[in-house]
């Protein structure tokens, strides 16, 4: 069965939103000045491409996913072309329970209940599945256990407060630390599994 993959951008302090919503705190934050070094640029790259399918809640598909992606993919100049091209190739799963169809490519929509569908694409052939936070969508894929393995990449920056990765404190999640992983550009990723 494959598994479901979580890369999450996270304050040192444990959020992944400030309360206003601004995103200046990530070392990179969708720029067109990629603030990883490379050997980040490299993990987030080889754990994109062991999944062929990337799930996105509805409200990061219309807040620019898409078109963010294919705008880099048709930027030859652009050093992240080339993966922003993969990633404007691989399948994706918009979740919207308000949608009635999709006008990106190679996108479907998911629509009925979140468990089913995820656990229907678990059992498809092929390679992982890939889920990249928003804190909304993350809090009720990790209530549901649905989640196998926690990429988190933990900012160099203290919040004080903002949106957390789980809504609901009474679905705590225990988790399995499988690797703790500090890079030049400040940034420490901590990759865990379920326990």
């Amino acid at each position: 069965m494959r598994k479901l993959k979580l890369e999450m951008q996270i304050s040192a302090d444990g959020f992944s939103s400030s309360h206003d919503g601004n995103n200046d705190w990530m070392v990179w934050n969708w720029a067109p000045d990629w603030g990883w070094d490379e050997a980040l640029r490299r993990y987030h790259h080889e754990l994109t491409f062991s999944s062929d399918c990337i799930l996105l809640s509805r409200m990061m598909a219309e807040e620019g996913f898409h078109q963010h992606w294919q705008s880099v993919a048709d930027d030859a100049a652009n050093p992240q072309a080339g993966f922003a091209k993969a990633i404007t190739d691989m399948r994706k799963v918009v979740f919207s329970r308000t949608l009635t169809e999709s006008h990106w490519a190679r996108t479907e929509l998911a629509r009925s209940g979140l468990t089913e569908e995820v656990t229907r694409l678990k059992q498809e052939p092929g390679k992982d599945l890939i889920v990249y936070g928003g804190p909304i969508f993350v809090s009720s894929l990790v209530e549901a256990g649905l989640i196998d393995e926690f990429h988190l990449i933990v900012n160099p920056a203290v919040l004080g407060g903002g949106k957390p990765m789980l809504a609901d404190p009474t679905k705590a999640a225990r988790l399995r630390l499988v690797d703790a992983r500090p890079f030049p550009c400040g940034v420490a990723v901590l990759h865990y599994a379920k326990a």
